[in-house]
């Protein structure tokens, strides 16, 4: 009888085990490219969709720029590209309530206008104010204080006596790049409500008045009787800007934004914030 060489078995195992170990590398391999690619194709979404959003906040400087001195009030304006799409949605910044430079009975009103009792709302309105003043040296020269007490409304948020409720609902109401008055033309409806002075019966008829007559700054601060010592109509040059953008396979991206325009400046225009969406969606 032929004795088996054990040595094949050996052979045979070992070439097995070769085949298996091959095959596992190239699944590995296959796995590990599928997810690269992955990859890629995401940091290609972003990189594209970052271009969109870029190209919104030009065309919305663009927008400011051409309006001249017309009143820049809930602007849309959307630009198709071949990768896809960018929406914009422009806001003035002079339509809000300044929580840096407004007088403090427009910022106690304000308070007030959201629920907080008037002791409340007058002690954090001077507080408020307080925290803007210049400081004064033991000598009594006046040395100025910082140049900006505020760079985001939030910060309202650490003052002394503030609710959380009532600083979200002015969030939409206040900016830190207006001007000490607010622009009649552009401010949102609550933003007229709040003012000092302002009863449901002027609120209507202002918004009336503005509708028929958009641009006519004078008329529409008269109709508010004593709450137009708050108001100041003055060329846009700062705008809050929505953006939206979609890409042709469904990606989607969204920031927002704070832009100057500036007559005579270096630059066509400037980003003052810039905040992304914290989750950009796949749809």
């Amino acid at each position: 009888m032929k004795r088996k060489n054990p040595r094949r078995g050996v052979v045979l195992v070992t070439v097995l085990w070769s085949i298996a170990l091959l095959s596992a590398l190239a699944m590995a391999a296959s796995v590990t490219f599928r997810g690269f690619a992955g990859v890629m194709v995401v940091d290609r979404n972003r990189v594209q969709a970052d271009a969109l959003l870029t190209a919104g906040l030009e065309a919305s400087a663009n927008t400011i720029e051409t309006l001249g001195d017309a009143p820049l009030r809930e602007v849309e304006i959307t630009l198709t590209l071949s990768t896809g799409s960018v929406r914009a949605h422009l806001d003035d910044e002079g339509g809000r309530i300044d929580i840096g430079k407004a007088p403090v009975e427009v910022l106690a009103a304000l308070l007030r206008s959201v629920g907080a009792p008037p002791a409340a709302a007058d002690g954090v309105a001077r507080r408020v104010v307080e925290l803007r003043a210049p400081s004064k040296p033991a000598s009594g020269a006046t040395r100025p204080g910082p140049e900006q007490a505020f760079t985001d409304v939030r910060q309202l948020g650490q003052m002394p006596g503030m609710r959380p409720e009532w600083l979200a609902a002015i969030m939409p109401l206040t900016t830190v790049y207006g001007s000490e008055t607010v622009n009649p033309l552009t401010a949102p409806r609550g933003v007229i409500a709040a003012l000092p002075g302002v009863d449901g019966a002027r609120l209507e008829a202002f918004l009336a008045a503005r509708r028929s007559s958009p641009a006519d700054a004078n008329r529409l601060a008269q109709i508010l009787g004593p709450a137009q010592q708050f108001l100041g109509s003055k060329p846009q040059r700062v705008a809050a800007v929505e953006l939206m953008a979609r890409l042709e396979d469904g990606y989607v991206a969204a920031a927002r934004a704070v832009i100057a325009v500036l007559a005579q400046d270096s630059e066509p225009y400037r980003v003052l914030v810039f905040t992304p969406a914290r989750s950009p969606r796949l749809m």
